[in-house]
This record gives structure tokens, C-alpha cells and sequence, in this order.
């Protein structure tokens, strides 16, 4: 195995469109203590609703095999997510294994943030690069709202500090999911709160993810059109991207007062950059954030339990990319463009986002 895992392609793996596979989203758990209406929204997920048992989720050993594999391929960058990946016992431990992967260079973490402030120490020790917390809006009563009522705002801001006095190396990030007529308002304060304080906060479309969400183009609010809000509070500048494929626009306020960072994944899909495949909790790999089926892997890991012959993983992971053609955003766009004017309809049975992450 070692001579598999540290042999890194000759050539980037590219899929049918000449994109490398260079990000693995690996959701360790699919559970959650939120119901976020736009990813488990309560009435499709109450309580005594079925999740995975521990069995049928992926184990650390799993999970490090398919990593070990994917660096191999050219992945450099882990980010673990959920669901809420923070209520996977030993997460720490999990992180201490992948930093350690050769290849691997950047091991992340995505939460709604509620316990961080218990674990961020841990996790800091352990080599995690940085931290990534979704966080709506700071409007007690938007945030109870968009948390399905299971969370105080005050854990999740005592999570942040947590984060940002443990040092993480990559810094701290917010993830905010714009919604019209529901947070849009809201932002500015998020955005006040933020500034000066090092804490980079990105602004991101509402998007069809799943379906479930009942979304409707209506309740997009574009980043353009934010952005000529937000200049006019705090003047701002572009940057330059920080690496090919970045998914954010960036942007620092002239002032000095810090970073934001806009994801227009509807209004400006940038499918022909994405270098991201997702691994679920159970082991399926998908190769889009809108994918409708994934392959599963668990079963393979399972069939040839020893870690010491994994050139059929491999292989299959090279397979699965090679074949992958996925442009889900931009076919939306060209979708809403209709010359009958038709509005956009969701493709059914999208895989439901707390399975593979965002």
C-alpha cells in the first residue's frame, strides 16, 4: 500500500472536461443538530427520523483509505463536513490521520459551530488547517429561524472565538447562505460584526441543493447586485484569486477592515473550474454537489478489508473522475434561458446535502 498511496500520478487525473481532481469533501457524519430549511428542513427530517447507525458509516480506518487513494490521484485538500461533523466522536483522532497522508497539505473542517468551542483546542492539536462555520445571520430570531430553532446564536458566536484563540493556520471563515426576503437584510450587521476582528465571512447564492427545499430562483439574491449594496456601506477592492479554481470571489474592504468573499454559484456558475468530488457518510462518491447518484465505495473497502492491497480503489476512484462530466450550474443557467420563457425546474431526487456536505 505505502508504495500506492505515496506514488502521486504521473499526470493529473482529468476528467472529460480537463478538470483535476484536487478537493475531497468527506461528510463523516449525516446527522445533525440543526434543521436548516434550506438543507434538513424539520418537516422532512422530525424527531425519530432514520439516520445511518454507526455500521453502516464509514470507520476512520475507512475513510483514511480513501483519502490515501485520493492523494495518490493529486487530491492536496481534505475538508470534512456533515451533516454536522463535530458530533462524530474522535473527530480529532480522524484529523491527526489525514494531516499525516502524504500529498495532503490542507485538512479543514465545515459546522454549524455549536460545539466547537468544547473541541477547537483538540483539533488545533491534532493539525486541522482551518475552520469554516455557517452562520445566517445574527438576528436572534432570523437565526432561530434558520436553524429550525435547535441552537442559540451565542454557542455558535462563543464557537467562533473558540476557533479564532486556538490559532488555526488557515484562519476562520464564515459561510453565510443569502436568502431574499429572509436574512438579505440581516447582512450588513454580519458583515459589521465581522470586521477587523481577521474573520473572513463569504456570501453565498441560495442554492437548489437536494430537494427538499421547495427553492425558486426568486429567492436568489445575486452577488453582483450585493455587492453594489455592500460598496456603498464600506468601499471595497477585488483580489486576486489565492489559487486556480477558488470558488469565492474576493474582495477587502479599503478601509483595512479585512476580506469577503462572494460564491455566485447561480447567478455565475464556475462548473468549469470545479476540481471537487464528495465521499457520504456511507461511502458513496459523488462527483457534484447536485448529483443524483454516486458510486459506492464502502462495499469495495468492505470486499478487501486489508488496507494492504488498495490498487482497486484506486483504480476505481481514476475511473469514476476520468468519466465525470458534471456542469449541473452551468446547464441551470442555460435551463432558465428558455425562449417560452419557462422557469427552471429542479432535476428530481437530488442527493440531500447533508449526506455529501456543501
Amino acid at each position: 500500500m505505502d508504495e500506492i498511496a505515496l506514488r502521486r500520478a504521473d499526470r493529473p487525473v482529468l476528467d472529460r472536461r480537463g478538470r483535476p481532481l484536487r478537493d475531497l469533501r468527506i461528510s463523516v457524519m449525516d446527522r445533525c443538530n440543526f434543521r436548516c430549511p434550506y438543507c434538513m428542513p424539520e418537516a422532512a427530517y422530525p424527531e425519530g427520523f432514520r439516520f445511518l447507525s454507526p455500521p453502516e458509516r464509514l470507520d476512520f480506518d475507512e475513510i483514511a483509505r480513501v483519502a490515501r487513494m485520493a492523494a495518490a490521484l493529486g487530491v492536496t485538500k481534505l475538508r470534512l463536513t456533515g451533516g454536522e461533523p463535530l458530533l462524530r466522536p474522535g473527530l480529532a483522532d480522524l484529523v491527526a490521520r489525514l494531516v499525516r497522508i502524504p500529498g495532503i497539505d490542507d485538512v479543514a473542517l465545515t459546522t454549524n459551530g455549536v460545539l466547537l468551542d468544547r473541541q477547537a483546542g483538540a483539533l488545533r492539536a491534532a493539525g486541522l488547517h482551518r475552520v469554516t462555520v455557517s452562520l445566517d445571520s445574527l438576528d436572534p430570531r432570523v437565526f432561530a429561524r434558520l436553524s429550525g430553532g435547535r441552537a442559540e446564536l451565542a454557542a455558535v458566536l462563543r464557537g467562533i472565538d473558540a476557533a479564532r484563540h486556538a490559532g488555526f493556520p488557515g484562519g476562520v471563515k464564515i459561510n453565510t447562505v443569502v436568502q431574499r426576503g429572509v436574512n438579505d437584510d440581516g447582512i450588513p450587521d454580519l458583515l459589521a460584526h465581522f470586521r477587523h476582528t481577521g474573520v473572513v465571512v463569504r456570501l453565498i447564492e441560495y442554492m437548489d441543493v437536494g430537494s427538499r427545499n421547495g427553492w425558486t430562483r426568486d429567492d436568489v439574491v445575486p452577488s453582483r447586485a450585493l455587492l453594489a449594496r455592500l460598496d456603498t456601506l464600506w468601499p471595497l477592492e477585488p483580489l486576486l484569486p489565492n489559487y486556480r479554481g477558488e470558488v469565492a470571489r474576493r474582495y477587502r474592504y479599503v478601509d483595512g477592515g479585512g476580506e469577503i468573499g462572494f460564491i455566485a454559484s447561480v447567478s455565475a456558475p464556475f462548473c468549469g473550474g470545479c476540481s471537487r468530488a464528495r465521499l457520504s457518510s456511507e461511502g458513496r462518491l459523488y462527483t457534484c454537489l447536485f448529483a443524483t447518484e454516486g458510486t459506492d465505495l464502502r462495499a469495495i473497502l468492505r470486499d478487501q478489508p486489508d488496507a494492504g492491497d488498495d490498487e482497486r480503489l484506486r483504480q476505481v476512484l481514476s475511473r469514476i473522475w476520468r468519466d465525470r462530466a458534471d456542469r449541473y450550474s452551468e446547464a441551470r443557467v442555460e435551463d432558465t434561458v428558455q425562449a417560452d420563457g419557462t422557469k427552471y425546474k429542479q432535476a428530481p431526487e437530488k442527493i440531500e446535502m447533508h449526506y455529501i456536505g456543501g
